[in-house]
C-alpha cells in the first residue's frame, strides 16, 4: 500500500478503456493520478465509459474524472489535463517524475506519437489496442506490441513506430477475436487525428473496453507493487 501511495501514473484517453483503468489504480490507492482527454462527455459514451451519465453530459471528461477519483480516493492527487496528446503538448503530458503510463488513445496519429515519445524517454507504458466491435472476453490477451495480433490497429501503430525506429517492446493489451468485415471499419476512426472533428462511431459493449480498461491497470499495479526496473509484461 505504501508502494502505491507514492506511486505516480499518467492515464491519456478517457474513453471506455481509459476510464475503467483509472477507476481500479483510484480503488487501488494509487496516490497521484495524472489524466488527460480534451473531449468532454456525451450521450453516445454512456453505455461504455464510467464518467458518462445523464448528470455529467457536456462536462470534460478529465473534470468528470477528478470529481469521480477523489470521491473515491479523497486523498488523491488528481492533475486533470484538458489537453489534446500531440507532439506540442508531449512536454506537459509527460512531466516527470512519472512511474507509469497507460495510453488509451483511440487515434492512430496521437497514439504513435505518444508511445514515440514515451519509449524516448524510457517510461513504463502500457498501450491499449482496438477494443470497438469486439465481443468475447476470452480472446483478450496481453504481450510486447511486436507480438500483437488479429489487430488492425496495433498492425497499423507498428508500421508508424517502425518508420520512427521505435522498439515495439511495450506492453500491450488487445484482442485475438477473428476479425468481422464490420471490424475493418475501425480503420476510418484511427486514422482521424484532428482535435473535436466528427468522426465514424463504432460500436461497443460496455463490458470488453472495461476489461481490456481493467487489465491494463492490474499489469500498471503489478509491476508498481514489484518496484522499478521490472517490465510490465504478463504472458499472454
Amino acid at each position: 500500500m505504501a508502494r502505491l501511495r507514492q506511486a505516480r501514473v499518467l492515464v491519456v484517453g478517457l474513453g471506455a478503456v481509459g476510464s475503467y483503468a483509472v477507476e481500479a489504480l483510484a480503488r487501488a490507492g494509487v496516490g497521484y493520478l495524472r489524466v488527460v482527454d480534451f473531449d468532454e462527455i456525451r450521450v453516445s459514451n454512456i453505455n461504455r465509459q464510467l464518467s458518462a451519465m445523464e448528470s455529467t453530459l457536456g462536462k470534460l471528461k478529465v473534470d468528470a474524472a477528478k470529481e469521480r477519483i477523489q470521491d473515491i480516493h479523497p486523498s488523491c492527487e488528481v492533475e486533470a489535463l484538458p489537453l489534446f496528446a500531440h507532439e506540442e503538448t508531449h512536454d506537459l503530458i509527460l512531466q516527470a517524475p512519472l512511474d507509469m503510463v497507460i495510453d488509451a488513445i483511440d487515434s492512430l496519429n496521437p497514439k504513435v506519437a505518444l508511445l514515440a515519445e514515451v519509449m524516448k524517454r524510457n517510461l513504463p507504458v502500457i498501450t491499449c489496442m482496438g477494443a470497438a466491435l469486439r465481443r468475447d472476453p476470452f480472446s483478450i490477451r496481453c504481450a510486447p506490441l511486436a507480438e500483437a495480433s488479429y489487430c488492425g490497429l496495433a498492425e497499423k501503430v507498428r508500421r508508424r513506430l517502425r518508420r520512427r525506429n521505435v522498439p515495439l517492446t511495450m506492453t500491450c493489451v488487445f484482442s485475438v477475436e477473428t476479425r468481422s468485415k464490420e471490424m475493418a471499419g475501425e480503420e476510418i476512426e484511427e486514422n482521424f487525428v484532428d482535435r473535436g472533428r466528427q468522426r465514424h462511431s463504432l460500436g461497443s459493449l460496455p463490458t470488453i473496453p472495461g476489461i481490456f480498461g481493467l487489465t491494463a491497470a492490474s499489469l500498471a499495479l503489478e509491476h508498481l507493487l514489484k518496484g522499478p526496473g521490472v517490465a510490465p509484461h504478463m504472458d499472454p
